[in-house]
């Protein structure tokens, strides 16, 4: 699906964490690129289908509002690079998730109807129903773990969680957060029910990070909607989802996979919600996601604009390796050296090969391994980028009886052999096809036939 952003993976970026929705990369110790897919998750898992446009949707909210709320407390953001994904400041997280309750409904309430009076250490008495107001809001922390768990503000000082002075000022910040998005969305006519917040310490300074008032870590409802009939009022957020999952739960669990109509009526309200709050229509382009992302990061000077990865069998083969890493040095690519072995740790080539048909920029992958060359063909078998075998040899001897197992490929393995170093690297070069860098090579070209012709005028000369 062209117009989904799913997974995103660069043998240039140093990949930090990936998270439900986010992958996180590290640019230098001050600085983490963080690109927020289109993945969505509901009770701790991630669903199979992903939701086009939602991660450039939490994306944009997120950034709009760190701008409206940086008078009560910094944030993160450094700039926003791509619709998907902003570079950031690194911060040390705090592991204790801030919600922010302004009416009962979603977990709180299917935990009230059962009977539960106490939450996170906050007692809220009987005779309650269904989506009504608190009197005042109420916050209910809880973990950042795996799978989150009420705790009280006692217990997250008394364990070492957080200290208390700070705790103090996270709880404060909180508190005041939810009452600027409550005054700004009720403006616009809609209701901020709950929401979380986290936050992090950047040299000893509280700061706010992760997102803030998006349709996945909050809840909407239009208030016209609301005032007429509170337990029937429409969610303009990932609740959605979790309604439709619970209604179609089964003895095996929440189904995975969502059908189109749910992931259509989904993306919708995501972009209405994103419509309403920083009112203006989310700007996405043509290019597919990846291809987008992927160019924005060059022209931010963080990545070049293709990668070629040379896989040896073995660490044999390692000088023959950086003589086509030497050939590949003068252009403006990336290279990396890997060393695989198909016949040896084909788990791990499985896994290599995930990483090269996730890339955001163009790659191709020449194969380093003689004798009975499994490594080309089982690259060329997995991967969605060119693969070029170029067996190693010491003598003519030794050439002869290594190619024969490179140009003997199964079916549906689509890879190239190409003998001599210089040469593969000059081919994936020419696979890669840069525009910039084929301007190179046009060059390079027509100096070659210049050197040609003044050759033979020499020659013809005497």
């Amino acid at each position: 699906m062209l117009n989904i952003l799913n997974r995103v993976e660069s043998p240039q970026l140093v990949k930090l964490a990936s998270g439900k929705v986010r992958e996180s990369f590290r640019i230098d110790d001050q600085t983490r690129l963080i690109v927020v897919t289109d993945r969505i998750s509901a009770f701790d898992q991630v669903l199979e289908t992903p939701i086009p446009k939602k991660g450039a949707v939490l994306n944009g909210i997120t950034n709009w509002w760190f701008a409206e709320t940086e008078d009560i407390i910094p944030n993160h953001l450094i700039r926003q690079i791509d619709p998907n994904a902003s570079l950031v400041h690194e911060a040390v997280p705090l592991r204790v998730e801030v919600i922010m309750r302004g009416y009962i409904t979603g977990s709180m309430w299917r935990g009230y109807r059962v009977g539960n009076r106490i939450f996170s250490g906050v007692e809220v008495g009987d005779g309650l129903t269904k989506n009504q107001k608190f009197p005042e809001p109420i916050l209910t922390p809880t973990t950042k773990e795996k799978s989150d768990r009420p705790i009280t503000p006692e217990a997250i000082v008394s364990t070492g969680l957080v200290e208390g002075p700070v705790w103090e000022q996270m709880a404060a910040t909180a508190r005041a957060l939810f009452a600027r998005g409550t005054a700004i969305l009720e403006e616009k006519g809609i209701l901020l029910v709950d929401t979380k917040y986290e936050f992090g310490l950047v040299e000893g300074e509280l700061i706010l990070i992760d997102e803030i008032h998006t349709p996945d870590s909050s809840r909407f409802w239009f208030r016209e909607d609301w005032e007429k009939n509170p337990s029937a009022a429409v969610e303009l957020d990932k609740e959605f989802v979790r309604q439709w999952l619970l209604a179609n739960r089964t003895d095996a669990g929440f189904p995975m996979r969502l059908p189109k109509e749910v992931v259509a009526e989904t993306t919708r309200r995501y972009l209405d919600i994103f419509d309403r709050i920083v009112e203006e229509p989310l700007s996405l382009g043509n290019a597919s996601p990846s291809r987008r992302l992927g160019r924005g990061l060059v022209a931010e000077g963080l990545l070049q604009p293709g990668f070629v990865a040379i896989v040896m069998g073995s660490k044999v083969d390692l000088p023959f390796c950086e003589r086509i890493r030497e050939a590949l040095a003068p252009y403006p690519v990336y290279t990396e050296l890997r060393v695989v072995s198909a016949h040896k740790n084909g788990e791990d080539l499985l896994t290599l090969c995930a990483e090269y048909n996730g890339s955001i920029e163009h790659g191709a992958v020449i194969a380093v391994a003689g004798r009975s060359n499994g490594l080309g063909g089982a690259l060329a078998a997995n991967l969605n980028l060119p693969v070029i075998s170029c067996p190693p040899f010491v003598d003519k001897t030794d050439l002869m009886l290594n190619v024969n197992s490179s140009l003997m490929m199964p079916s549906k393995a689509p890879a190239a052999t190409v003998v001599d170093p210089n040469n593969a690297a000059a081919l994936a070069l020419r696979c890669l096809n840069l525009p910039d860098l084929r301007i190179r090579l046009d060059e390079e070209i027509a100096t070659m036939k210049a050197s040609q012709r003044a050759a033979d005028t020499e020659v013809r000369g005497h």
